[in-house]
């Protein structure tokens, strides 16, 4: 049974949504007469939504409602501890500096595990991790290599400063002497 006027049936829709995923997939468009197709099924990595925004088949289920909620909660109770933080150090001030510091690094500590709890807290680790594995890549300079770039910018630097400091002294005396 399709619908009325379009010529597309449920068992193409269905053969559209069983299509490779990141690449072309075939489906059948049946009316009149029968034809192949291709389609642009490309995904987006992210979202797991095709171009046109809708569900690909075999794409990553998004966040189910008590997942979020359950974000949302970790998120409020890391707004409370900071705000906590705050206001109990203002509250004790006459308190001396160093249990106030203590008590608020424990406060920083309690909140970022908490928020490293959610989505966005892993992605952020995530994100931590994968920044340390490249610095880890680099290849750094040599202390001889770095002392010698750094000795040719400075003497750069010195050269344009002079010519700078040349034809600004060269345009002050042209325009003193025009003007009189």
């Amino acid at each position: 049974m399709g619908w009325p006027g379009s010529g597309v049936d449920r068992a193409c829709i269905s053969s559209r949504i069983g299509g490779r995923i990141g690449g072309i997939g075939k489906s059948t468009i049946t009316g009149t007469r029968r034809r192949e197709h291709t389609l642009n099924t490309r995904v987006d990595t992210k979202t797991g939504r095709n171009m046109r925004g809708s569900r690909s088949a075999g794409s990553p289920v998004e966040p189910s409602s008590p997942n979020r909620m359950l974000d949302h909660l970790m998120w409020a109770v890391v707004v409370v501890l900071v705000a906590g933080g705050v206001v109990g150090n203002w509250y004790f001030q006459e308190q001396s500096l160093l249990a106030r510091v203590l008590a608020l690094l424990a406060l920083a500590v309690v909140a970022g595990f908490v928020a490293l709890q959610t989505e966005r807290g892993h992605a952020l680790w995530n994100l931590a991790r994968e920044a340390r594995r490249e610095i880890r890549r680099v290849v750094w300079p040599t202390r001889q290599v770095t002392t010698q770039t750094t000795f040719i910018v400075v003497a750069l630097v010195l050269v344009f400063a002079l010519i700078l400091w040349g034809l600004d002294s060269l345009l002050s005396w042209l325009v003193s002497s025009v003007i009189g």
